[in-house]
């Protein structure tokens, strides 16, 4: 079955000091609930860009134990979308990807992180809830972060 998480939040910051944020893997942890980021292979950037190709792995501390997430940047449209997929860790998804889209809005940046993934009817109702509750917190992390 597939599923989808679609979470927004307003930054109160211009696209292009959300895009440093987004175009930069190794500071989410910073403004994130994610824990530890190890860079795996760089990407090719150009400038104001972000590294499309690049593999990183996420690791976090969970109430027991802790989930690794080994993803690809896929796609990337500077200032407006950066997108990556799901190649390992343990998490039980097929073919997870997210799409993060900046939009200008009134008092600064629209982020909607969008996700979609395959998993079992009893896995993806778990992981939907779990990931769209984790992702809600990521992307209000950031817009905290600009509020200073």
């Amino acid at each position: 079955m597939t599923y989808e998480i679609d979470r927004r939040a307003v930054v109160p910051a211009p696209p292009a000091a959300v895009w440093a944020d987004i175009a930069d893997g190794s500071s989410w942890p910073s403004w994130s609930p994610l824990g530890r980021y190890e860079l795996e292979r760089p990407g090719a950037t150009d400038p104001g860009s972000a590294p499309l190709g690049e593999i990183r792995t996420f690791r976090t501390k969970q109430v027991v134990g802790e989930s690794e997430a080994r993803e690809e940047v896929v796609e990337v449209v500077p200032e407006k979308r950066l997108s990556y997929a799901l190649l390992g860790g343990n998490l039980p998804l097929e073919g997870y990807r997210a799409d993060i889209d900046l939009t200008p809005v009134a008092g600064g940046t629209e982020v909607r992180w969008h996700s979609t993934f395959t998993a079992t009817r009893v896995r993806g109702w778990f992981y939907q809830r779990a990931l769209g509750a984790f992702i809600q917190r990521t992307v209000d992390g950031l817009a905290a972060k600009h509020r200073g």
